[in-house]
């Protein structure tokens, strides 16, 4: 243990982007996005990780999470994510918490990669060489012009054979511009290209279901949260009378949450995100827990911070290039990925870790104190 390299210090940043245009899906809007940036090091070496979460997560981390990771090995990983969810007991794990455990637990894989001079997907170990990804947006804020634009981005410009559109416009009361901006999103990709849509637990199981078929109409595909992900007896029921493909699980902050969602019979892709279900760590084990069901898994968001996690599990489905923190990974790091044709390549060009380093110029007008 005395010749491993040990974490001696964790450090926050807090950035917050504009978004370029207003954006809102079926039950929130929003202007701006934050990101809080986690930094640990070990020597010379530095891992970073990130979750998008208030700023408020960055307090966490500081104050509840430095002090239990400081000092430990920097390649006992798992150690130190058991060591930090005990430390949080009386803080309560779900929300805020998880996703500080989860943007420190990506930092600690960082650095053991960066240490050991690896890509992180090669630590991992690599189930597959490309990490399909589908293009996401498609606000509900969107006009015609602007959807039909990005979409065609996606699929004319970059080549990427999926994509997403919000749904559940004003939490289920516009159905019929729900199905017209559908409508308009097949035109647009035309009859090839996979069509997906997000509710955002917009609707409810009696709109689910009436929606389903004209859905399906349309050549939809993907159905994500038709319902709020809080019930997921519902979300199984609606599983088992529609013939779109059902999916949930973006908020999952605990392993026990998947098992839940996986037993009910909710989904016939498990979403997870490493921002916020614990880390890689826990990532990891959520995979596990749908592949021993037969069940696909998807990154949700995050793409950057999925992607050598997500090339490293078997029964992946894909990852979600989802517009906000696209520009924002591109906006604060360099070293980030091209999704052309479809699918992206972590590791292939050696660079240790996630491959990422901090733009601080670019970053710096962003930075909130």
């Amino acid at each position: 243990m005395s010749d491993q390299p040990a974490v001696e210090s964790v450090d926050t940043a807090v950035y917050t982007v504009p978004t370029d245009a207003p954006e809102a899906d079926g039950t929130l809007a929003w202007d701006s996005t934050t990101l809080v940036l986690v930094t640990v090091r070990a020597g010379t070496t530095t891992g970073l990780g990130y979750t998008y979460a208030p700023a408020a997560t960055a307090h966490v981390v500081r104050t509840l999470l430095a002090g239990t990771v400081t000092g430990r090995s920097a390649y006992d990983v798992p150690r130190a994510h058991e060591l930090m969810c005990r430390a949080v007991r009386n803080a309560g794990l779900p929300g805020v918490v998880a996703q500080a455990i989860s943007a420190v637990d990506i930092a600690l894989w960082d650095l053991k990669a960066r240490l050991l001079g690896l890509p992180l997907v090669h630590l991992l170990g690599a189930a597959r060489d490309d990490v399909p990804v589908y293009g996401s947006g498609g606000f509900t804020t969107y006009d015609t012009a602007r959807q039909e634009r990005q979409l065609r981005g996606w699929t004319e410009e970059q080549g990427i054979p999926r994509v997403k559109i919000k749904i559940g416009e004003s939490r289920g009361t516009r159905e019929d511009r729900d199905l017209e901006r559908v409508a308009r999103a097949r035109a647009t990709v035309g009859d090839t290209a996979e069509l997906y849509v997000d509710a955002n637990g917009g609707y409810t199981a009696g709109q689910a279901l009436r929606l389903a078929d004209p859905l399906a109409d349309h050549g939809v595909t993907w159905f994500e949260e038709p319902v709020s992900s809080d019930h997921p007896a519902t979300l199984a029921d609606i599983r088992r009378r529609t013939t779109v493909d059902v999916a949930a699980g973006e908020y999952g902050y605990t392993l026990p949450y998947f098992e839940h969602m996986l037993a009910a019979g909710a989904v016939d892709c498990l979403q997870a995100d490493v921002t916020r279900c614990g880390g890689i760590t826990v990532w990891l084990r959520a995979a596990a827990l749908a592949q021993a069901r037969g069940i696909d898994v998807s990154g949700h968001c995050a793409p950057h911070a999925h992607a050598h996690v997500a090339a490293a599990v078997p029964n992946l489905r894909h990852l979600e290039w989802f517009h906000d923190h696209v520009r924002i990974e591109r906006l604060l790091f360099d070293g980030v990925l091209d999704p052309g044709g479809g699918s992206i390549a972590p590791g292939a060009d050696g660079a240790p870790g996630l491959g990422l380093t901090l733009a601080e110029e670019r970053a710096a007008p962003y930075r909130v104190e």
